[in-house]
């Protein structure tokens, strides 16, 4: 059996994870600009190296604005911001989305696996269903909540390779973690037999090329999800 190396935080990520953390709890507000990186190097007891590479990533994620010649300024992560600032968000608030933040990566699924269908219905060779079919079947047999969610989100990264659409499965998997943490959810709460259930609806509609079908079985399961009749959602505090 092999076992994960264990190690510490990095200073650097030490030094992202505090200026986040400020940022989202509103220590530091958008358009303040911090200090020098003499300053936070001093006032934090790191390195300028340190503090150089750790706003660097700040800013690659949104939540920091680099102005040569003037400094580092909060930025309206909002709208700078990317996967991994909802990431961060999503670390800061102990694992838990809001509702909003929820609804709203299962409204992005919905459209991206809605065109994923439409592109690879029309497509789909009997490998690419055998292909299909042994990623459900691993979800079949699994275990455990966890396990169950990588299962599925595999089936699901596979049907958006098949699309033949090269960004496709790229920005599925850039919601990996995001999805797994809401599948896990969800079968913790329900269960897996109805997603089963319509699962293997959606893969015998594939497999029939009946695209009309197969979109109506993926949105009547994800729908139910999004409107809360089958909640996963947080209670808001």
């Amino acid at each position: 059996m092999e076992f994960n190396k264990l190690s510490s935080p990095s200073l650097k990520d030490l030094f992202i994870r505090e200026i986040e953390d400020m940022i989202l709890s509103g220590k530091l507000e958008t358009g303040e600009k911090l200090p020098s990186e003499r300053e936070l190097a001093e006032k934090m007891g790191v390195s300028r190296i340190v503090v150089n590479s750790g706003l660097t990533e700040l800013s690659n994620v949104g939540f920091v604005e680099i102005i040569p010649r003037k400094g580092a300024y909060i930025a309206d992560y909002r709208r700078k911001g990317s996967i991994d600032t909802l990431l961060a968000i999503l670390r800061f608030q102990g694992g838990e989305l809001k509702k909003n933040e929820m609804k709203s990566l299962l409204e992005i699924r919905l459209v991206i696996e809605v065109l994923a269908i439409e592109l690879a219905v029309e497509k789909l060779t009997r490998n690419d269903c055998r292909k299909l079919e042994k990623k459900y079947i691993d979800f079949t047999e699994s275990q455990n909540p966890k396990e169950s969610a990588q299962t599925i989100f595999s089936f699901h990264h596979e049907l958006s390779l098949l699309s033949g659409n090269t960004m496709l499965p790229l920005i599925f998997y850039s919601f990996k973690e995001l999805s797994t943490m809401l599948w896990c959810r969800y079968f913790e709460l329900h269960g897996k037999e109805a997603l089963v259930e319509n699962t293997f609806q959606l893969l015998e509609s594939l497999k029939n090329r009946d695209k009309d079908r197969a979109i109506d079985y993926f949105k009547e399961s994800l729908q139910k999800t999004i409107h809360g009749n089958v909640s996963i959602y947080f209670e808001e505090t």
